[in-house]
């Protein structure tokens, strides 16, 4: 799904790939910074690049899996190279860059590449935890809290708080979150990859939305998240953008939502949209 907020342009973007009984599923989503329009471009460019160098490689990798982590952190990579590029050739774009969070689903087991706060979410046994690593000021600030520097909501409301420690600009990437073994996947988890659009939600409210019913399809669980953010009228509501995978009975991703297309012509898309961009 993919909400506007209340920002006035959409600086997210996502692709997939989930085609139900064939694999691997992949999800890109990135989210821009910079500018009224260079984060929409930095997003865009990202998604292309990592799509794209993942799709190229898709049955090297289903037949190599253990291939898949550094797969995924060159294509991160080559994401941040195409942004460099990018910049030396429009200046004025200075200063752009892009979160990164990209999920290949095989066999039961889930890789990932992330660079900056967009999140990788799961849902287990009715508790919420987070995955990948979150690339912001955040977690040393609540490490201020928890040492009791700082009161709580002192640190909730920490003006740095959103601060990028890592992003992709162009430059040397600060830190890359790449696990080199996957996370197994269990019948009944819920996997959710969001911008920070999405943690506008408190985190308890996320987990009763995800397990309300474990009979729910991906897609009913995205609209229910979805109503969620817009029941808050949040007048800083950022833009939110998210994926829902749903484990099956075979521990494997039996179904998906997101905003964007799902068909094999979201390839052809990207790499035309490349183009013109580079």
């Amino acid at each position: 799904a993919q909400l506007l907020g209340a920002r006035q342009v959409q600086q997210d973007a996502i692709a997939t790939q989930f085609t139900l009984g064939a694999e691997p599923g992949l999800v890109v989503l990135a989210d821009g910074m910079g500018g009224h329009t260079a984060g929409e471009i930095a997003s865009k460019i990202a998604v292309t690049e990592v799509f794209s160098e993942i799709c190229l490689k898709g049955d090297a990798l289903v037949q190599a899996p253990e291939t898949i982590p550094e797969a995924l952190r060159n294509a991160a990579l080559c994401a941040n190279t195409c942004l460099r590029h990018y910049i030396e050739l429009n200046p004025e774009t200075a200063g752009m860059g892009s979160t990164l969070v990209a999920t290949l689903h095989l066999a039961g087991r889930l890789y990932w590449v992330s660079v900056g706060d967009s999140v990788l979410f799961l849902l287990r046994d009715g508790t919420l935890s987070r995955l990948n690593a979150d690339h912001s000021m955040a977690p040393q600030i609540d490490l201020l809290a928890s040492k009791g520097q700082m009161s709580a909501d002192e640190a909730r409301r920490h003006p740095m708080r959103s601060c990028l420690a890592s992003a992709l600009t162009g430059q040397e990437v600060a830190q890359i979150d790449c696990p080199e073994l996957p996370f197994a996947l269990r019948p009944g988890d819920v996997v959710v990859i969001a911008s920070d659009g999405l943690e506008y939600l408190p985190q308890p409210q996320i987990a009763e939305i995800l397990g309300a019913d474990p009979a729910r399809t991906a897609s009913d669980i995205a609209r229910s998240l979805a109503q969620a953010i817009d029941a808050l009228q949040d007048a800083e509501q950022d833009n939110a953008t998210f994926a829902v995978v749903r484990v099956d009975a075979a521990a494997e991703p039996a179904s998906l939502a997101s905003a964007q297309d799902t068909s094999g012509d979201v390839y052809s898309r990207l790499r035309r949209m490349a183009g013109s961009l580079i």
